[in-house]
């Protein structure tokens, strides 16, 4: 494994990453977060999914392993779309649960299963998946090479990971470098480029590279009028955001969208594959355009 895949694990000062990984996983799994956010927690939503499906080349004959699955709604539509099987891993019980109840109402139970664990140590035997999918959480995870290595580990031989993630272009300011913002997503975003070298020093082979900063654009100003309309209704008394602290919250969206925007922050796709064989989907050096 390269330097990089050994590099420290990164932490905000005075966190710990079991820290991190809690916090991730109580503000992901707060009844508020559909509210704030909407629904799916990811740039570019399931449009961006099933991008991300095709260029993996997922069909009915595929196991795939979504990571950091949340409470399911990037596993639902692979399994809907492509008929694939899929197992969604995630930090969080309540997330684990909401996701099974989803699977049981859509009448996906049958296609789907959800388990809680670590990202960085997979609960799963050498070579158990023939794709993986990882959606806007590689970035929150503390030890990134330790991920990009059990990924390699659990999948066969030619097997294929594609991650969607936050890209870091630059310095940020302050309010985007806090406990917050690595929740939010941000903190710890690296570039496009150093996403793919984890993903090459944990013996992978990467392929494809996209571009989708304009997704992540749209998603900022999405939050940011759901955080309105949130506003609003709690100044109406209509609901409550107990543990939330509103203010914070707008502050991270107004500095995100401005550092979108001055190109500091973006939204790409990366895809990898084991033992050199990129027969199952396409490859190509440089970085594409959204098509």
């Amino acid at each position: 494994m390269s330097d990089l895949g050994r590099r420290p694990v990164a932490e905000p000062a005075g966190h710990s990453s079991t820290t991190l990984k809690r916090c991730c996983a109580a503000a992901y799994d707060h009844d508020a977060v559909k509210l704030l956010v909407g629904d799916p927690l990811h740039p570019g939503g399931a449009q961006l999914t099933e991008r991300l499906g095709r260029i993996l080349n997922l069909g009915p004959q595929t196991r795939v392993l979504d990571v950091a699955a949340g409470r399911g709604a990037s596993a639902l539509i692979l399994a809907a779309r492509f008929g694939c099987e899929v197992v969604g891993l995630d930090y969080s019980w309540r997330n684990v649960e909401a996701a099974r109840h989803q699977a049981g109402e859509q009448g996906l139970d049958g296609m789907v299963a959800f388990y809680c664990g670590d990202a960085e140590r997979l609960p799963f035997a050498d070579g158990d998946f023939d794709a993986i999918v990882c959606e806007c959480a590689l970035c929150t995870f503390p030890d990134k090479g330790a991920a990009a290595a059990e990924f390699a580990r659990v999948l066969r031989p030619g097997g294929r990971v594609g991650v969607s993630d936050l890209t870091r272009h630059g310095s940020l300011p302050r309010e985007l470098e806090g406990l917050e913002a690595w929740i939010a997503c941000i903190a710890d975003a690296r570039p496009l480029e150093e996403y793919s070298a984890l993903l090459s020093a944990a013996g992978l082979n990467v392929g494809v590279k996209e571009e989708h900063d304009r997704a992540l654009i749209d998603f900022v100003e999405r939050i940011r009028l759901l955080l309105l309309t949130a506003e609003i209704m709690v100044g109406l008394k209509k609901v409550e955001l107990a543990g939330i602290d509103l203010s914070v919250v707008k502050d991270i969206a107004r500095h995100a969208l401005a550092a979108a925007k001055a190109g500091n922050l973006g939204y790409a796709i990366v895809t990898a594959t084991k033992d050199n064989d990129r027969s199952s989907q396409p490859t190509g050096d440089e970085v594409r355009a959204r098509p």
